[in-house]
């Protein structure tokens, strides 16, 4: 067997992302704030119903740009997922907030919602949910518990563009949402992200923020006659070949998840009756989640079978992984005061869960060979 023969991710191209970064050399216009970048954020804004959208150069920059905008201070406190990406902590330490580790509830594994009410503080600034696998968070109750306490609330949605909780798109519920258009994300222009601000106060704001803390926006819109250094800032803009790229995965988005929903009902179909007898938990998708997609991971009875599990389809050159780490009780995580048995949930899903390969071109033969492996290798369980 070939090498890399399934492999866990592969970029692809959906529609005319060529023609659309050839029109942008050719425009004169690669770097921030061209005409695809505006193309893309008029799209995103349009299509989800929010003030404003901006793209960033990954949604790393966004979370941190979200932390400049919402002030966050030394000795602040922001509640986030211990089962998350490092970044979505990292872009508030940066400012000098404590990390306050919440654990996640055992069915959807997003934030437990029952127990964030417990940890919010005095000094709690802001809440930051996190759409796993583009499966919504309980958000109507999130955001009625961070509202009492004035706390803001930012979504981290990098896995859930297009996804919906009860009716209404992810990323619209808090104060801001961060996107992801990395190359392993449903919509993708290799690195990539955006802001999407639903509370129009902090527009102009972001704006400086991203533009490297100079008011260069409202220049070119006219409404000064020089631009000039007035906030903090970086440089956020995303180039507007990559923006050429986003924007014709965008203009296909029917079509990209239509074909997501095809690999992620082929093994939920064909996974389903073997992960009930082999005391295996395939995703759990309330019904009041649209979902997005994302991923189709399982959860193994144990860390030794999914490391069995991984190493069996690895020798047959199908490519599969684990997830998140635990930030509680990496090294940074022990550095804030936590430590082994504090977030149970996360512990144990995290030794767990492994993820399948899932990319637009994986086909159902593809899917029929690694769901036939995967119970193969249960066989000597």
């Amino acid at each position: 067997m070939t090498e890399n023969k399934i492999p866990f991710n592969k970029p692809s191209i959906a529609g005319k992302e060529i023609e659309y970064i050839i029109e942008a050399v050719r425009g004169g216009h690669a770097s921030g704030d061209g005409p695809f970048t505006r193309k893309c954020q008029h799209l995103l804004e349009k299509s989800l119903g929010i003030p404003k959208a901006l793209l960033t150069t990954s949604c790393t920059h966004a979370l941190e740009m979200s932390a400049l905008l919402l002030d966050i201070r030394p000795g602040d406190e922001v509640i986030v997922p211990s089962f998350t990406f490092v970044t979505t902590v990292n872009a508030f330490i940066l400012r000098g907030a404590h990390p306050v580790f919440i654990d996640i509830r055992p069915d959807t594994l997003n934030m437990d919602e029952t127990l964030l009410e417990d940890l919010i503080s005095p000094k709690t600034k802001a809440v930051v949910p996190v759409h796993y696998a583009g499966v919504g968070c309980e958000m109507q109750q999130i955001c009625e518990i961070a509202k009492r306490h004035g706390v803001h609330v930012v979504e981290d949605n990098a896995h859930g563009l297009f996804g919906s909780k009860n009716g209404k798109w992810l990323g619209t519920f808090g104060t801001m949402a961060t996107l992801s258009f990395h190359e392993t994300k449903n919509f993708i222009c290799g690195e990539g992200g955006a802001l999407l601000i639903n509370d129009p106060k902090f527009i102009e704001r972001a704006e400086i923020v991203r533009e490297k803390g100079t008011d260069r926006s409202r220049f070119f819109r006219g409404q000064v006659d020089k631009y000039t250094w007035v906030d903090l800032g970086s440089s956020y803009l995303l180039s507007d070949l990559l923006a050429a790229y986003l924007y014709a995965q965008l203009e296909e988005r029917e079509k990209i998840l239509g074909i997501r929903k095809r690999i992620f009902d082929y093994y939920d179909k064909n996974l389903r009756d073997w992960a009930e007898a082999a005391d295996v938990r395939l995703p759990i998708v309330p019904d009041s989640c649209g979902q997005s997609y994302h991923m189709f991971y399982m959860l193994l009875p144990s860390m030794e079978k999914r490391q069995a599990m991984i190493e069996h389809l690895k020798n047959k050159s199908i490519w599969s992984v684990f997830h998140y780490l635990p930030l509680h009780i990496s090294p940074m995580g022990r550095g804030f005061g936590y430590g082994e048995g504090d977030i149970p949930v996360t512990e144990d899903i995290s030794e767990r869960l492994l993820r399948l390969p899932f990319y637009n071109e994986l086909t159902p033969e593809m899917q029929s060979e690694i769901c036939g492996e995967i119970i193969k290798a249960s066989s000597s369980w």
